[in-house]
């Protein structure tokens, strides 16, 4: 139990349901779809739709969607709702343009957008409510408007940079020039008319109605490589989830072309480690997390990709062999040395959002736009700001994750579930790009380890070891610090906060859901 003493706040209790995001009106949204009757599916994308209007930094339509459904009468559903390369873009056709990696602000970054051909779908497979019922709360924060919350407007400020690159984007996003302060009101009305056109007509005018043209034209405009056909073949799709185990926890994640089964190989690398024994805060237990965090990089860039296009070694890598392989190389005294380069360094933005309603199905659901803002590119006429996924591309023929036409990018957002003897034990999820599986494994850790709340284990202090340096936040103690440089890593005070997350366990016994909401971020956990 917290110090009520001391600045914090108290992990959310219910018997009903319960809706955890990083922003407030996405969790009363949330709150509101099962208060009519909907289930945790309608919650969360009414959530993820709210937030790509209030968190324009983190998300949006014109971004990407991974999902894990777990319905109460047993199983767990998949979602990838990531996005492809257009058809025209190759290897060689883009280093004919000039580029040895694609940068975020280039138009050549955007891919398709999957997050609408997602959440219709999940809606229609899994929901109870109608798409036009889900998005109304987003078309009213569009329309009516919103106040920017703190959190918005440091990462607001911040993107500023990124906006003033596109005429679109400055105009909206940037009034007067300037990045909005805290409190004060906006309205995106081109975006609420737009998310009214899905509403009534759904993912068809999005993919291959009047929204496809508009958002096709602009990015020709620009020299993109988009067609109408490159959205119209578009489709998310359900697909098998791939899990492992922790203790006696069972935990499921999307698979790739997503990096959720990083987490599980961190996880088993940390397995016979008696993390408990070691102070949660201490030199020794963030030592050996940052190991374990940069030998499972060093595999998720040598061989994560889009499964279709490109051989993953899922089942080698999952291996609890293999990751005692690994664990031998950690010295617990001493930094691993002479690991090859990152081929990435993200600081990416995204939501994530736990719901789980009265009846314990439990929808664990993430939608990004990768970069703050994303690519910084908006389509005048739509209001939609695209995303960058296209960057995580790389540009080497050889590579499993070379750009391709219509290949799908490795991808950094994780939703996350966790069983225990059979029944759902936690939605969870850890927002931040590169830093997803390492908080993930993190919180995992500090509950099931330490014993810790949702609230206690988001609020922990963290560090992050990819891609060379040991980025600290100022929560870690300086003699904490000191100790880990004494082991070899090179430690910086990160600028930023490292990520966001949002946790809800069910305790089945008592009939009671306990959520956490990472104060990182604005939000806040909720129930009924």
């Amino acid at each position: 139990m917290r110090d009520f003493q001391l600045p914090g706040r108290s992990t959310a209790y219910a018997r009903g349901g319960m809706a955890a995001t990083s922003h407030p009106a996405a969790t009363m949204a949330a709150l509101d779809m099962l208060r009519a009757g909907g289930n945790a599916v309608d919650a969360a994308v009414a959530a993820a739709a709210v937030q790509a209007v209030v968190e324009p930094q983190s998300t949006g339509i014109g971004g990407d969607c991974f999902a894990l459904f777990a319905p109460a009468s047993g199983g767990v559903v998949a979602i990838n709702g990531s996005g492809w390369a257009p058809a025209a873009a190759t290897v060689e056709r883009l280093r004919d343009l000039g580029f040895e990696r694609l940068p975020a602000d280039s138009v050549h970054s955007v891919t398709v957008p999957g997050a609408v051909a997602a959440w219709e779908l999940l809606l229609r497979e899994h929901g109870r409510l109608g798409l036009a019922t889900v998005l109304a709360p987003a078309v009213e924060a569009a329309a009516a408007g919103f106040p920017v919350t703190p959190r918005v407007a440091f990462d607001w400020a911040r993107g500023r940079k990124r906006l003033l690159g596109n005429e679109a984007a400055r105009r909206i996003y940037l009034p007067g020039g300037r990045a909005p302060e805290c409190g004060r009101v906006m309205r995106f009305p081109a975006l609420a008319r737009t998310l009214e056109r899905i509403a009534e007509r759904g993912a068809e005018v999005f993919y291959r109605g009047e929204l496809a043209t508009r958002m096709v034209a602009s990015l020709k405009a620009l020299g993109g490589l988009h067609e109408l056909a490159d959205f119209a073949g578009f489709a998310a799709e359900f697909v098998e989830p791939v899990h492992g185990t922790y203790r006696d926890l069972r935990i499921y994640q999307c698979p790739p072309n997503g990096q959720g089964l990083i987490a599980l190989l961190m996880l088993n690398i940390l397995e016979d480690f008696d993390l408990a024994s070691l102070d949660p805060h201490g030199a020794e237990r963030f030592h050996l997390e940052a190991e374990a965090t940069r030998l499972a990089f060093r595999d998720r860039d040598a061989f994560l990709a889009d499964p279709r296009r490109a051989r993953v070694p899922v089942r080698e890598l999952l291996d609890k062999a293999y990751a005692a392989r690994l664990r031998r190389l950690i010295d617990p005294g001493r930094a691993l040395a002479g690991l090859p380069p990152p081929l990435f360094r993200d600081a990416g933005d995204t939501v994530y959002i736990a719901v789980v309603d009265g009846e314990r199905n439990a929808c664990s659901f993430i939608n990004s736009l990768y970069d703050g803002f994303g690519s910084g590119i908006v389509c005048p006429d739509t209001g939609i700001l695209f995303h960058c996924r296209g960057r995580a591309f790389v540009l080497d023929p050889e590579h499993p994750n070379a750009i391709a036409p219509h290949k799908r990018p490795m991808h950094t957002i994780i939703p996350g579930l966790a069983f225990r003897g059979g029944e759902l034990w936690a939605c969870f999820g850890v927002m931040g790009a590169d830093y997803q599986p390492v908080g993930q494994v993190r919180l995992l850790t500090n509950l099931l380890d330490y014993g810790m709340d949702p609230q206690e284990a988001l609020d922990s202090p963290r560090v992050m070891a990819y891609p060379g340096d040991l980025l600290v936040e100022r929560g870690v103690a300086p003699e904490v610090r000191e100790a880990l440089a004494a082991r070899g890593h090179h430690v910086l005070e990160a600028e930023e906060p490292l990520g966001g997350g949002q946790c809800i366990l069910v305790d089945h016994r008592r009939g009671v859901l306990v959520g956490g909401s990472d104060p990182r971020k604005d939000g806040i956990a909720l129930g009924l």
